[in-house]
């Protein structure tokens, strides 16, 4: 009987031993690599064996102003980003779940930019962004003086971000709407009885009820922000002056660009911890709805 047991236990486990395997062999022994030249010295000739630094990197990088700006950046990606991310997808989930003629087609065009690849929509938005682009056109319709999106300090990293929400309505819409459609309709009945209709309904049950979705979607879209690279290696290259430069594309410069693998790894060491925090994050508020 025991033996038996014991098969029936291991089955499972052998069956996933492959993917296992090989989530090993991309991730995990990458990931303990990654760490170990945190601490060394390997960079310019990679034929060399790494050499033992210690802490030195970590000095190196709090005394780095490029990697604070570039710090200072993602969260400031991170911040306005997020918050769009969570209410706009959602108002327009309402939307395209009312029962309405035409309403899969709106629902198809919504969703359209999230299967588009990311390096067409920076092209595409880079020319739209353009000193002779589409919008300074429309805008000198209206008699406005052209802008520089991409080439002005102030206003480069808004542009960028503007590609990532566009990019991402589409995405988060559907999974709002997967929260939605399982909200009874009797609810909404009940609450039109007691005087509740328009966007209190939805203030009074939508939101509440939606609250692990609207966990999901901002942790979701947090770490996507901070982890954001396509988009500012394809429109701006992280500047003028590097002031659309993210942690992610920093640690590209680092690595690729510089060879300083060991430096690169330190800097890759912050931005896991990072996104570690708000993975954590997530679990805890999905355990505060869940209690709710």
């Amino acid at each position: 009987m025991s033996v038996t047991f014991s098969r029936r236990s291991l089955t499972p486990y052998l069956f996933l031993l492959p993917a296992l395997f090989i989530l090993i062999l991309t991730v995990l022994w990458p990931a303990v690599q990654a760490f170990y030249l945190s601490f060394t010295n390997y960079e310019y000739d990679l034929t060399q064996m790494p050499q033992w630094v210690g802490l030195k990197n970590f000095n190196r990088l709090w005394a780095d102003r490029t990697f604070w700006q570039t710090l200072t950046n993602t969260l400031l990606y991170l911040t306005c980003v997020v918050p769009v991310l969570v209410v706009l997808p959602l108002g327009m989930a309402i939307l395209c779940n009312q029962k309405l003629r035409g309403m899969n087609w709106f629902r198809a065009a919504y969703y359209t930019p999230a299967v588009i690849s990311m390096v067409v929509a920076g092209i595409a938005w880079k020319w739209l962004f353009a000193e002779t682009g589409l919008l300074n056109q429309l805008g000198e319709l209206l008699g406005l003086p052209p802008v520089s999106w991409l080439a002005n300090p102030k206003l480069a990293i808004f542009s960028v971000m503007a590609v990532t929400i566009w990019k991402g309505l589409g995405y988060y819409m559907v999974i709002y709407l997967a929260g939605l459609q399982a909200i009874p309709a009797e609810l909404y009945e009940a609450a039109a009885i007691d005087g509740s209709d328009g966007l209190g309904k939805h203030w009074d049950i939508t939101v509440p009820l939606m609250k692990p979705y609207l966990v999901l979607v901002a942790v979701i879209s947090a770490i996507s922000a901070t982890k954001v690279f396509e988009e500012v290696y394809i429109m701006t290259q992280g500047g003028p002056r590097n002031s659309s430069k993210t942690v992610v594309y920093y640690l590209y410069e680092r690595a690729f660009k510089d060879l300083e693998i060991g430096y690169a790894c330190t800097i890759g060491l912050v931005l896991f911890l990072l996104i570690l925090g708000l993975s954590i994050l997530q679990v805890s508020l999905q355990g505060l709805t869940r209690n709710d």
